[in-house]
């Protein structure tokens, strides 16, 4: 019946004449011998053009149609010796199926690794650096390229260039841990001239390029054609090189796209921003184009129409834009206005003052001097709290979504 189902398969698959007609030139341009000395070799050897469909159906637990699509590149494999090999080490350094598939996926060449020479000696110096059984497993899962790599002539020369820019072991660990791309670029052709150009070019001292890099460490992975674009587009904003800000911008830019860049700069338009106050706004508190359009469009309304602030006040102070609306903006507004009107406040403190306040000291001056006769407000940064544990748990706040 499988055998029935894996034909019927490659025949849908048009793939069927290819086995066949690749099983009649093996009968014809491959010695007995050398069929005799795989078979002795180990693993099974099947004379089935198809046999390697029913391994990854019956190995891996791949469906037959994936199995077909997956068995191409393995078409020269005339034995599972090394298929059964690369599993079975696969399966001791802690993978599942699923993550046996995914990697099969991404490259089923992988089964034709050797294990002594290629994989153990990979997963071995991942173990030296510290990283555990469960951490492997999600390194390799988030960059399977680590299995294709030279050790010493690729991944090693990587991670001293990783060490080196974000200061330390720990932080390339954490961030090999969370992405896929970090080492993918070449240090000879992407992050060594990236950083030349950052440093000697631009006039970006090294240590401030790491203060970004340890947070935002794609930025010096950009093509260095893409990041020149993105010191255009920088420039372009009035935004100088000897800013503080200018790495920041650079990394808020290359987030986000040019399209969406121009509607945001369209949305604060509408709301009475000019380009110059726009540009300016940018060079302050760059990080603000992170927001979603929809956040940006509430922030504006709230300052605007209930603390009532001028669209022009809001560009000259942009960074009351950078904090949380529902977590710090409207608690902190609803209790200094419960404060006025019972008469215990006089408002002559900016409300922009008060949202740089740290919580323990906003707690200390607004809230727990009145817990007893307006008890109200303990609820209010309550409720505050609950929002902020409950971003915690999700981990991402609503300020952070829709970035691009």
């Amino acid at each position: 019946m499988a055998a029935a189902t894996l034909r019927s398969v490659l025949r849908r698959n048009r793939l069927l004449p290819l086995f066949e007609t690749c099983h009649l030139r093996d009968r014809l341009f491959f010695s007995s011998s050398v069929d005799a000395a795989a078979v002795t070799a180990g693993g099974t050897m099947s004379p089935d053009p198809h046999f390697m469909v029913e391994y990854l159906v019956n190995s891996c637990g791949f469906s037959p149609s994936e199995a077909v699509k997956f068995s191409i590149p393995l078409a020269l494999l005339r034995s599972t010796e090394k298929p059964d090999a690369v599993l079975n080490f696969m399966r001791s350094q802690g993978f599942d199926g699923a993550a046996i598939r995914k990697i099969i996926s991404l490259k089923p060449t992988y089964l034709c690794y050797n294990v002594e020479t290629n994989l153990a000696p990979k997963f071995q110096f991942l173990r030296d650096l510290g990283l555990s059984e469960l951490d492997i497993v999600d390194v390799i899962l988030k960059n399977n390229g680590i299995l294709h790599y030279n050790v010493h002539r690729s991944f090693v020369p990587k991670l001293e260039m990783w060490e080196s820019l974000l200061g330390s072991r720990e932080l390339v660990l954490k961030h090999l841990k969370k992405t896929g791309w970090l080492f993918f670029s070449s240090v000879e052709k992407t992050l060594h001239p990236n950083l030349k150009f950052l440093r000697d070019e631009c006039g970006i001292p090294e240590e401030r390029l790491s203060v970004v890099l340890r947070s935002r460490p794609q930025l010096i992975t950009n093509k260095p054609k893409s990041l020149r674009a993105l010191v255009a587009r920088a420039d372009e904003l009035g935004m100088p090189r000897q800013s503080r800000m200018f790495v920041w911008t650079l990394d808020v830019l290359q987030m986000l796209r040019k399209e969406r860049f121009e509607a945001k700069f369209e949305l604060m338009r509408s709301f009475g921003w000019s380009e110059s106050e726009f540009s300016s706004a940018v060079r302050k508190a760059p990080t603000f184009l992170r927001m979603s359009l929809d956040m940006m469009r509430r922030k504006m309304e709230f300052f605007i129409n209930a603390v009532g602030y001028t669209p022009s006040l809001i560009a000259s102070q942009p960074t009351i834009l950078l904090y949380s609306l529902q977590k710090r903006v409207i608690p902190r507004f609803h209790v200094t206005e419960m404060l006025k009107s019972k008469g215990l406040w006089t408002g002559q403190c900016k409300f922009a003052w008060i949202l740089i306040m740290s919580e323990t000291k906003f707690m200390e001056k607004f809230v727990l001097p009145h817990k007893e006769n307006v008890p109200e407000l303990l609820d209010i940064m309550r409720v505050a709290g609950a929002c902020k544990r409950n971003d915690t748990l999700h981990l991402a706040s609503e300020d952070e979504k829709g970035l691009n």
